[in-house]
């Protein structure tokens, strides 16, 4: 049994993740190291709190002496680290917070991590030539495209707001680890998530929460962003591919291949709930939306090209945004009491 520690596992990702990975894997034994802020719940794993493989520990990766003792007590051969804050207004309004978990709980793990798997630069401990740290970044970190074109892995970084850089900043950590210590470690990026347990601050989640609660839907600027869609359980399929296929030091990206502006979303978020969760009066959600001052930078464009995890990893997309988006929404539908 290998014992795979997991970031931020009762967040978006890691609470679709983990139970992915427990029913797909008989022979790996999950610990999950959550803070468990404001976007962590509990709530969202309940599907395999009683399995005998998976644990839970409250607990800050910033904390150095609680990170080591886990790696002593569970002797990890893998690290998929997805703890992060992510939200760019929050950023926005208190950098330093971000800072703190993006930049310092990356150098934390990595340097447990090293310390624990590791004999000297370039040679592991015999028990841990296989041990992995998978680094999950954002397709933020390139920046601001324009109207045409993809980010690729080999685009240079020119984060714009002060969650990108942070989440750079650490991308670049673990690039020094890699070529300084000979360390095994990969960094992933993906296009917007979207799926079910999105905490309600996200562009879709809240456009769902503020519909069903009747409050105005607010959009940035005119609602002219465009983002790429993926849907979270592809995204989490890419992560393992990555972990267990992909070439030490490599970056892989994975894009969900459909490029929406934020207004074409509340439409559509609104044409569906129009359909499965009728207002009284029949008007439509979609007389809730609302235009609110743009955010400070705001990137206009992001979209990634995935071929290189498509050709090496045998990665692809599967979940059409259609589907996905009604799952999503009929998911928010029946847990909205327990979410918002």
């Amino acid at each position: 049994m290998k014992n795979i520690l997991v970031t931020g596992g009762a967040g978006f990702i890691g609470s679709n993740f983990i139970p992915y990975f427990l029913n797909k894997y008989t022979g790996y034994q999950i610990v999950n190291l959550d803070k468990l802020t404001y976007a962590g719940n509990l709530n969202n794993l309940t599907e395999v709190a009683s399995d005998p493989r998976y644990h839970f520990i409250q607990g800050d990766i910033t904390n150095r002496e609680l990170v080591e003792s886990l790696f002593k007590q569970f002797d990890f051969q893998g690290i998929i680290h997805l703890a992060a804050e992510s939200h760019v207004d929050r950023s926005i309004q208190d950098p330093s917070l971000f800072v703190r978990t993006n930049v310092e709980g990356a150098f934390v793990l990595l340097e447990a991590a090293r310390l624990h798997w590791m004999q000297k630069p370039g040679e592991p401990k015999s028990a841990h030539v296989k041990s992995r740290f998978l680094h999950v970044s954002t397709d933020e970190v390139y920046g601001s495209l324009g109207p045409t074109g993809f980010f690729t892995e080999e685009t240079s970084y020119a984060p714009n707001n002060p969650y990108s850089a942070t989440k750079a900043g650490s991308d670049l950590l673990v690039r020094s680890y890699v070529h300084t210590y000979g360390f095994n470690a990969i960094t992933t990026h993906a296009s917007n998530n979207y799926g079910p347990k999105q905490y309600p601050e996200k562009l879709i989640p809240i456009i769902i929460q503020r519909a069903l609660t009747q409050q105005p839907i607010p959009i940035h600027g005119k609602g002219t962003a465009i983002r790429d869609w993926l849907y979270v359980l592809d995204h989490c399929k890419g992560i393992d591919l990555a972990f267990h296929y992909g070439k030490t030091g490599e970056h892989y990206n994975f894009g969900g291949n459909h490029e929406q502006t934020n207004l074409q979303i509340a439409y559509q978020v609104c044409t569906l709930l129009d359909k499965l969760a009728p207002l009284s009066d029949k008007n439509s959600y979609q007389s809730l939306i609302t235009f609110v001052t743009d955010r400070p930078g705001n990137d206009q464009r992001y979209a990634l090209a995935a071929q290189k995890a498509e050709k090496t990893l045998g990665w692809k997309a599967e979940e059409i945004f259609e589907t996905g988006l009604q799952k999503t929404v009929q998911w928010y539908i029946k847990n909205n009491l327990q979410i918002f």
